[in-house]
């Protein structure tokens, strides 16, 4: 009995050019990217879903191994195309980070500092918070199966070998940055009135009674009604957002 295997080679390299799109979506998204997840985790769920997907797309890719210089050609393609789906998640959820800032700004807040979990490196306390939050109701509202879709039709938008529209890629990024900041001020914007009208108050206060130490009145009062504010608008503020990274994510799903 004889058993021809001179088909793993070209399945082998086919493996590796999908572990390459998916593996580097997965080192980028929120959530399961992170720093604090160990990179035996998101390695083996890499491995896991090039598995689960390459039986799909076996067929779109066609690798000549007497050469190395195509292949690397595809490789390198296939790192970019999962770069930016990666990083195109990635920005969306950074609209939490800005919203948060501006309300650190507007509490008197924005001097705290704590290490980002999902970011490793400082950040403002209430923005570590609704991203940490955010993250959160991705994975309980079945978000992150949206993610796993754009893996798969990805080969719709982005076919191996053919060469990546990098217009089309800066454009995404591009859009996605803006309308990322955009949300991030409109999630802050009760926290923007609120900062207007209460510093405006203190304004007047001190107009009407100089020797009253209103920074010492005002900062402790800022802080308290901000958060009884944070407590009132946080359902509608994720709420938001989790309508707006739908909307970023199912671009990316043309199915």
């Amino acid at each position: 009995m004889r058993i021809d295997i001179s088909f793993l080679p070209s399945l082998a390299a086919a493996f590796m050019l999908v572990f390459a799109r998916i593996g580097t979506m997965v080192m980028l998204l929120p959530g399961i990217g992170e720093i604090s997840v160990p990179a035996r985790i998101r390695l083996t769920l890499a491995l896991v879903l090039s598995a689960i997907i390459l039986p799909l797309h076996r067929s779109a890719y066609v690798v000549d191994l007497t050469a190395i210089g195509p292949v690397l050609l595809m490789m390198g393609q296939e790192l970019l195309i999962g770069a930016v789906l990666g990083l195109t998640a990635r920005l969306a959820i950074s609209a939490l980070q800005i919203a948060g800032s501006v309300v650190a700004q507007q509490l008197g807040l924005g001097f705290v500092t704590a290490v980002d979990p999902t970011q490793g490196q400082q950040a403002a306390i209430v923005g570590n918070f609704l991203t940490v939050l955010g993250i959160t109701l991705i994975f309980a509202t079945d978000l992150h199966h949206l993610v796993i879709a754009a893996l798969n039709d990805s080969y719709k938008i982005f076919q191996p070998g053919e060469i990546p529209a990098t217009g089309d890629m800066a454009d995404l990024i591009t859009r996605t940055i803006s309308t990322a900041f955009r949300i991030g001020i409109q999630l802050s914007a009760p926290f923007l009135v609120f900062g207007l009208l209460f510093n405006l108050g203190l304004g007047l206060l001190s107009r009407l009674m100089p020797q009253m130490q209103v920074f010492f009145v005002g900062m402790p009062l800022s802080i308290l009604l901000g958060f009884m504010l944070l407590l009132l608008v946080a359902g509608a503020m994720m709420t938001t957002f989790l309508n707006y990274l739908e909307g970023v994510l199912t671009l990316l799903v043309p199915g």
